[in-house]
């Protein structure tokens, strides 16, 4: 298998469309006080799903033979009670945590199995390898306060859904406004982890939105950091991208993508759109002007970065809550977890 097929879209075509609801447990909801669309004026915080015209394709239903790899690699899972704390040969291990079991969804451990050609074998080692990443990658560390201060020009902005409902990360390196470090590699991690927060019932994959308007070479991200970029999110974040949409493209990046291309798979590559109208792909009522949308958007960092970890954080709980309830499985509905009326795996 190579590691570089872990960001290819699934082979099942969908086959049911729904209406993407909001995301509720009978209780006060998140999005309660923050902005729907650009008719709400000044945009200052995240939208906290998508406008009632988007749709959201339900995944296809398992075939028998993809039901019974599920079940065995769910098995092998569901048996773990040790993980080791780093990729070292001979890593010291700790027992399992409650978080970690919690991440074992049904929805992660398909996407792994998808990501590798239903190798069951191959998924389990997969999984494995992305749960010590987690571990040794430090991700209790990517905490809002040690993240913001490479937030505080706006040069990552998590705003609205695509046609799909898929939430969007904007990035726009002319706000670039640190010097190139491991923490901006944190930066985009912590910005994935926020994305996943706030994907709704049947939504696990997002759309980057790179704008390169007024950006200048030396603001955009090293060969090396963009390759270790490529190889977090194919092999710890495999079936998560739904589209990459790059506009304003100076000269200078084709070479950058050129530099890229082999280490990106083909199918990633298909997703990559370049200087497309936007408002094709995202409703304009949820897109930025500009980058051709409706909506007017300022970035505060008083005000945008609290209102972004405040609602990641309030989808975080009501999905920890859910899982309490649910018996504390491994193989949890991702769906169950979100606040939909199914029944828990």
């Amino acid at each position: 298998m190579d590691p570089q097929d872990g960001l290819e879209l699934a082979n099942d075509t969908p086959d049911v469309v729904a209406t993407v609801p909001p995301v509720t447990n009978g209780e006060v909801k998140p999005e309660d006080d923050f902005p729907l669309s650009a008719a709400d004026g000044v945009i200052k915080k995240p939208f906290a799903r998508p406008v009632d015209s988007v749709k959201v394709e339900k995944p296809a239903e398992l075939t028998e033979d993809q039901k019974a790899k599920y079940e065995a690699a769910l098995k092998t899972v569901s048996e773990w009670t040790t993980v080791p704390n780093t990729s070292e040969k001979n890593a010291p291990i700790d027992p399992i945590t409650d978080e970690e079991r919690m991440w074992l969804t049904r929805e992660c451990i398909l996407r792994y199995l998808r990501a590798t050609k239903w190798n069951v074998s191959e998924a389990e080692t997969r999984i494995l390898g992305t749960l010590t990443w987690r571990r040794e990658y430090g991700m209790e560390k990517l905490t809002p306060d040690y993240i913001s201060i490479e937030n505080e020009t706006g040069k990552q902005v998590i705003l609205g859904f695509d046609v799909h409902g898929h939430p969007c990360l904007y990035l726009r390196p002319s706000k670039q406004n640190t010097e190139k470090s491991d923490r901006q590699i944190h930066h985009l991690v912590f910005m994935l982890e926020r994305l996943i927060d706030l994907m709704g019932p049947d939504q696990e994959k997002l759309a980057l939105l790179v704008n390169f308007g007024e950006s200048k070479s030396g603001q955009n991200a090293s060969i090396g950091q963009a390759k270790q970029t490529v190889s977090i999110l194919q092999n710890h974040y495999p079936e998560r991208l739904g589209r990459a949409l790059v506009v304003n493209s100076p000269f200078y990046i084709w070479g950058f993508f050129k530099i890229l291309t082999p280490f990106i798979d083909p199918l990633t590559r298909e997703k990559l759109k370049f200087n497309e109208d936007l408002r094709q792909h995202v409703p304009p009522t949820q897109l930025m002007k500009t980058v051709g949308g409706d909506v007017e958007f300022e970035y505060d960092h008083s005000v945008y970065w609290p209102a972004l970890n405040k609602l990641a954080a309030q989808k975080r709980e009501q999905k920890h809550q859910r899982w309490v309830e649910g018996g504390k499985k491994i193989g949890e509905s991702e769906n169950f977890l979100k606040g939909e009326d199914v029944s828990s795996q």
